[in-house]
C-alpha cells in the first residue's frame, strides 16, 4: 500500500509543474525503501523501478505506459490497465486475494540486492548511456525552469566550483606527462 506522504509529495512535484516521470520518482523511491527495509526483493533494479511506476499510475499520476517496442505487449498492457485505473476507471473486476498474495510471496523470494547503491549506479548509467548527449542536456535545461531562484543559484555555484576543480586537475595532470 501506498503511503500517504508519498502521493503528497508527488502532487507537490506536480503543482510545481514537474513533470510525470519526476512525481512517479516518489513511488520508486519508496519501492526501494520497501526492499531495503526487507518488505521483499526484486529480480533487478527495473522491476524495482517498473513497480514504483505501475503503482504511481494507479495513483493518478500522468505517467503515459511505454511506446511499441520499448517493452512487452503484457508489460504496455498492464501499464495502460494500471493508468486508466488512476484516472477513474472502474476496474474490470475485484483483484484477487489469492493473486496479490502469491505476487507478494514471490517478491519475497527474490533478492535485495536490486536497492544497493552499486545497482542503483549501475542502472543510472545505463539509462544515461542509451540518450545522446543533447537528449541528455535537453532533459537537464526542462529541470532548470522547476528549480527556483535560490536552488539555481546553488547550482550555478557548484557548477562553477566544478568547473575550477576540473580545470586544476587536468593541469596537475598535465605535469604528470
Amino acid at each position: 500500500m501506498t503511503d500517504k506522504r508519498v502521493i503528497q509529495r508527488a502532487r507537490r512535484d506536480q503543482r510545481q509543474g514537474k513533470s510525470p516521470t519526476t512525481q512517479a520518482g516518489e513511488f520508486v523511491r519508496e519501492e526501494f525503501h520497501h526492499i531495503r527495509e526487507g518488505k521483499h526483493g526484486t529480480r533487478s533494479t527495473k522491476q524495482a523501478i517498473a513497480i514504483g511506476h505501475s503503482k504511481a499510475r494507479r495513483a493518478g499520476v500522468e505517467l503515459p505506459p511505454p511506446e511499441k517496442g520499448r517493452t512487452s505487449r503484457r508489460t504496455r498492457r498492464s501499464a495502460d490497465q494500471a493508468f486508466r485505473r488512476g484516472q477513474g476507471e472502474p476496474p474490470e473486476r475485484e483483484p484477487s486475494a489469492k493473486r496479490s498474495r502469491a505476487t507478494l510471496h514471490a517478491l519475497q523470494q527474490e533478492r535485495k540486492s536490486a536497492a544497493s547503491r552499486a545497482s542503483l549506479s549501475k542502472q543510472a548509467q545505463q539509462s544515461a548511456g542509451e540518450r545522446t548527449a543533447a537528449q541528455r542536456s535537453a532533459a537537464a535545461h526542462r529541470a532548470v525552469t522547476t528549480k527556483g531562484p535560490a536552488k539555481r543559484h546553488a547550482a550555478a555555484i557548484k557548477a562553477a566550483r566544478t568547473r575550477r576543480n576540473v580545470g586544476r586537475r587536468s593541469k596537475a595532470a598535465g605535469k604528470v606527462s
